[in-house]
C-alpha cells in the first residue's frame, strides 16, 4: 500500500509539470510534431506492460478491438492531445493545467447520454461547483486577452470534453482489458494515425489547400525540427518521464491501492500545477483564479467522494 502512495504522488508530480514542460519548448516545436513524439514513445514504454497484462489475463486483441482502438486513439491522441497542445500557445500553462482537470465532470453527462450511466445528486452538484469555478478562472467580465486568449480557452474545453469522451466510450473495453491496455494501445494507435496525417502534410496539394484556408500550422508538419541540445532534456521529460513513466506510475498506484484511490492525482493536479508554474515559470496566481481553483477541488472532491461509495456498493 505504502509504495502505491509513492506512486501516487510521483504521478501527481510529473502530470502536474506537464503542461509547465510544454510551454517552455512550444515556440520550438510544431504541436503536431510535439504530441506525435510524446505518444508514440509514452506508446513504447506502455506496450511491454500491457502486453505482459493481456498474457496474465489471457486475453488477445482481434480485429474488433484493432478498430476500437484506432478509434479512441483518433479521439484522445490526434483531436484531444492536439487541441491540448494548441491551447499551451494561447493560455497560461497552469490555466490549461486547471481546466483540463475538469475534464471528469464531462465524464458525467457524457456517460448519461452514451452509456445509460445513472446521474446522481453528488454528481450534479460536483458539475455545478466545477462549473462555477470554471467561471471564476475564466473570468469572464475581465478577461485579461494577453494572457489567456478566447481561441486558447475554446480550444482546452475542446481538448477536456474530447478527453472525457474518450473516457466514456474507453469504459466498455477497460472492463475488458483494464485501463493500462486500453490506454498503451489508444496511445500507439493514435500517434500512428497521427503520423500518417502528418506525412499526408507534405503532399503539395494538401499543404497548399491548408494553407490556403488558414491552417498553416497542420501544413508541412516537421518530425525532427526543433529538437536541439538545448531542448532534448525537455522532449526527453515530455515524452519518456510524463507521458510514458507517469502513465505507468499511474497504473501501478491502481495496482498497489484502487482506481477510486489513484484518481486522487487528478485533484492534486489542479492545486499543485499553478504552484509550480509560479515558481518555475515565474507565471502569477491571481484571486480569481485562486477562488476558481478551490471550487474546483470542492467539485472534485464531491466526484472522489461519489466514486468511493459507488465502488463500495460494488464490492458489496
Amino acid at each position: 500500500m505504502k509504495k502505491g502512495y509513492i506512486y501516487i504522488i510521483v504521478t501527481a508530480v510529473l502530470f502536474s509539470s506537464m503542461e509547465i514542460a510544454l510551454k517552455m519548448v512550444a515556440p520550438d516545436f510544431n504541436p503536431v510534431q510535439l504530441t506525435f513524439g510524446r505518444f508514440f514513445v509514452g506508446a513504447l514504454i506502455l506496450l511491454p506492460l500491457a502486453h505482459k497484462n493481456l498474457h496474465s489475463r489471457n486475453k488477445f486483441l482481434n480485429s474488433g478491438d484493432i478498430k476500437f482502438f484506432v478509434l479512441t486513439g483518433f479521439i484522445c491522441v490526434v483531436v484531444s492531445m492536439t487541441f491540448f497542445q494548441l491551447s499551451i500557445l494561447y493560455c497560461q500553462a497552469s490555466i490549461v493545467a486547471i481546466l483540463f482537470s475538469c475534464n471528469p465532470v464531462f465524464v458525467v453527462p457524457l456517460a448519461f447520454f452514451i452509456l445509460n450511466e445513472k446521474v446522481t445528486k453528488l454528481n450534479i452538484i460536483s458539475l455545478i461547483v466545477c462549473m462555477v469555478g470554471m467561471t471564476f478562472i475564466l473570468n469572464p467580465f475581465q478577461f485579461e486577452a494577453g494572457d489567456n486568449r478566447p481561441i486558447g480557452i475554446f480550444f482546452i474545453i475542446i481538448a477536456a470534453v474530447t478527453f472525457a469522451l474518450y473516457s466514456v466510450i474507453g469504459k466498455s473495453r477497460s472492463k475488458q482489458f483494464g485501463g493500462l491496455v486500453t490506454t498503451a494501445y489508444s496511445f500507439l494507435f493514435g500517434s500512428l494515425e497521427m503520423l500518417i496525417l502528418i506525412l499526408l502534410s507534405h503532399i503539395n496539394i494538401v499543404a497548399n489547400k491548408l494553407q490556403t484556408i488558414g491552417l498553416d500550422i497542420f501544413a508541412e508538419v516537421p518530425l525532427w525540427q526543433g529538437i536541439t541540445w538545448q531542448t532534448l532534456p525537455y522532449v526527453i521529460y515530455i515524452s519518456i518521464f510524463v507521458t510514458g513513466l507517469g502513465y505507468t506510475c499511474y497504473f501501478l498506484a491502481m495496482e498497489k491501492t484502487s482506481a477510486v484511490t489513484a484518481s486522487v492525482v487528478f485533484f492534486i493536479k489542479p492545486a499543485l500545477a499553478p504552484v509550480l508554474a509560479y515558481f518555475l515559470i515565474q507565471e502569477s496566481i491571481k484571486l480569481n483564479t485562486l477562488a476558481g481553483i478551490i471550487f474546483i477541488l470542492a467539485g472534485s472532491s464531491i466526484t472522489f467522494i461519489a466514486n468511493s461509495r459507488n465502488s463500495k456498493q460494488q464490492c458489496n
